[in-house]
Order: structure tokens, then sequence, then C-alpha cells
């Protein structure tokens, strides 16, 4: 088997069990291993350290499947891998919430580059990484295998393939032909859900709990909800009797969809606005409008993939939140999240502290939120913790800016 020898001193992170081993560790590659192909990693000294997968077009040059010397990666493997992460999604209540939910989060299950949603009786798979590409049949004979669905659907269309030297690639992988459209439900809510063109796989399912309590929220709340996608927060919001909810995105099919949406429920089209727009210039229109509401969504896209992009980031999250704190009358919500990997949660708190303080105004945290169970977090890779969320309170005295 090939092998990756490491410069001296940088095994610690491997010893710590982080799965990753970046380009700069590596001293030397002996053999010649294809994309994806399974090698060992060394110490300086020959000592084992992990068997993973090797990415030579990626900065991340292998990414670990076992720390564990006599472990094979073979079908089997996968088999055992893939077993324990449907079990873990036996947690009380999952399905009850909702019959669409994560089946594999990549490095926090152990399968390093694979991702696979389930929508019903469908998977949604998504092969993001030179070593889960090289398992790609085998990963989908086994999951059709242990799950029993109808079909599985690949979405390996994102961005990040790019960087492992990966083509995009859509289309049905096993089963039956399928719609596209599949309608799931969450809460009791029904959503309709394109795996063919969504965003994501074709629903942003880590926010599902965090719906549901925007939901909880808005009672008797008059509600603005900001790149609302398909209208998500915003249907909850509606259900839980909100007194207006004005949704905005500059998706024009996001906004029919969000109509559809609203429809499906049987949730009546007075109260509720859809605007096509960008949210940026929107927010800045509210303000010299004096528009106001008593809760406020921010929900943005991916701002930074990585820490390289953090401060333009920060930049564009702290305009948002800020010009947020000044719509929101006293007393008012703000639940506010960040997705970006490159902006932990600790960064992301003081964003947001800055926004209130640029916008002249008192506030508290009162709630935490991230994403929900069925995306859980391996306690050696919190790169997985990247969905971050504030419920802050707007207090009634605004302090004076310096």
């Amino acid at each position: 088997m090939a092998s990756l020898i490491l410069k001296p001193g940088r095994e610690k992170s491997l010893l710590r069990r982080h799965p990753w081993v970046f380009s700069g560790a590596i001293g030397q590659l002996n053999g010649d291993p294809a994309p994806g192909a399974t090698v060992d990693v060394r110490a300086a000294d020959g000592a084992f350290l992990a068997r993973a997968a090797y990415s030579p077009a990626s900065q991340i040059r292998a990414r670990v499947w076992t720390f564990d010397p006599d472990e094979a990666v073979d079908v089997e493997f996968f088999r055992r891998r893939l077993a324990a992460a449907l079990a873990r999604r036996a947690t009380p209540g999952l399905a009850a919430a909702s019959d669409a939910f994560r089946l594999v989060h990549a490095e926090s299950d152990q399968i390093p580059g694979l991702v696979v949603d389930r929508y019903g009786d469908v998977l949604v798979l998504q092969v993001l990484t030179a070593g889960s590409e090289f398992w790609r049949e085998t990963l989908a004979d086994l999951l059709l295998e242990l799950t029993g669905v109808r079909a599985i659907y690949e979405r390996s269309d994102a961005d990040v393939r790019e960087l492992e030297g990966l083509q995009p690639r859509t289309g049905l992988l096993r089963g039956l032909v399928i719609d596209s459209r599949i309608v799931i439900q969450e809460y009791g809510l029904k959503f309709t859900v394109d795996i063919a063109t969504g965003h994501k796989t074709g629903f942003y399912l880590d926010q599902r709990a965090n719906r549901n309590r925007v939901g909880q929220l808005a009672a008797g709340r008059d509600v603005l909800n900001c790149f609302c996608y398909t209208g998500g927060f915003s249907i909850h919001a509606a259900r839980g009797g909100a007194k207006s909810v004005v949704s905005v995105d500059t998706s024009a099919d996001a906004l029919v969809a969000g109509q559809e949406n609203a429809a499906l429920n049987g949730i009546q089209a007075e109260g509720l606005e859809w605007l096509e727009a960008d949210v940026f210039t929107a927010l800045r229109k509210f303000r010299d409008q004096n528009r106001s509401w008593d809760l406020i969504v921010l929900d943005p896209p991916k701002f930074a993939p990585t820490a390289a992009q953090a401060e333009k980031a920060a930049r564009g999250y702290k305009d948002i939140n800020r010009l947020a704190f000044k719509l929101l009358r006293p007393g008012g919500i703000l639940t506010t999240f960040s997705c970006s990997g490159g902006i932990d949660a600790a960064l992301f708190q003081k964003i947001v502290a800055s926004a209130a303080l640029d916008a002249g105004v008192e506030a508290q945290i009162v709630e935490y939120m991230a994403q929900g169970p069925d995306h859980p977090v391996s306690i050696h890779f919190p790169e997985g913790a990247y969905l971050k969320g504030l419920v802050c309170v707007r207090g009634g005295l605004v302090v004076a800016k310096r």
C-alpha cells in the first residue's frame, strides 16, 4: 500500500484524531496512488498514524478513514460505517418530527466526503471528495441495501468538488425513475422539495428544529424573514400565529415555491408578502421607509466557506445584523444565523454584538441555536459545527453611539 510520510512534528493533529492531513504536513509520498485510493499515513519515524483517502488535487491531501492499523478499508468497512450512521439517526423524536433528515454527515459520521439526506423513500447523495468518489458505486449499493429506499438521486454538484479535481455530476443513481418534486412533512407542515434543482440536496434540513422554534416565537408578531428561500421559516411563523410575514429572497422561483408551500398547508395569502429583492438593499429601503418588525429572521447563505474569506464575510454579517437591529421594535426578537465554516461561534457572536453597538441598541442573547441531531459533530472534528444561531431580544433602551 502507498504511504504518506509526515514531516517531523506534524503528527499532532492525527494523534488528536482529527481526520485531515494538509499538503504542507507531508514530507514524502511512497508509491503512486490514484486519486481517492487508500494510503497509510505514517509519522516521520515510520509509526502508523492512520489509513486515509489520497487526494492529490486538494490542499487537504488525505482524509482519514480509520486510525486502526488492523482495519481494512473495504466493502465491509463501509457497511459498518453506514450501519452505524443509520443507527445514530434512531434519535427519539426525529422520525416523528419529519420524514426528511440527514443520514450521513461526512467526517462526523467517519465517512469523509459523503453526505446523504433522506426525503421519504428517496435518498439524495453528495459525493464531495476524491475518497468518496473512489468508493461511490460501493456506497450507493450499500445505501440501497441498508435503507430499502426506492431511489437514490445524486447531487454531486457542490463547488467543493472542484477543489478535489472533480467535475459536477447529478442524476438518478439507483432505483426507479422518480419525480424530482417530493412532498415532505415537518412538525405537521408540508413542504415541496425539488431534489434536482433545490439548494444543497433540496432543502435546509439542518434548520428543522430552528424553524419550529421560530414558529413558537411568532404568535401575534409581525415577522420579517430574510433569505427566505422556499419559505420554511415563513410557513412555520404563519402557522404559529404571526400577524403578518414578509419574506425576502433574490430568487423568483424560490418565492413561487414558498407561496405554493403556503397554499399546500392551507395558509391564507392575506398577511403574507413575498418580495423579490437583494436583502442588503431591501433592509436599507425598509430603514428609509421607517418600517419595523417584532421578529426578524436572518438566514443568509454561506458568506465564508473557509477562514480565508472570514474578514470579508464578517463585514457582510455585521451589515445585515446592524440593519436588522435598527428595524427591530423594542422588545422584538432577532433570530440570526451563520452557516459559514470560516466563522466560528465566538466570532459570530462578536460580529452580532458589534452590529448591535453600531445600531445603537441594547440586546440580550436568550437562546443559542445549532444544527439538529441528524447533523452530529464529531468531538474530534469541531469544523462539523458549522451552523451557528443566536436569538437576541432588543431592549427598550436605545444606547448612544460614540
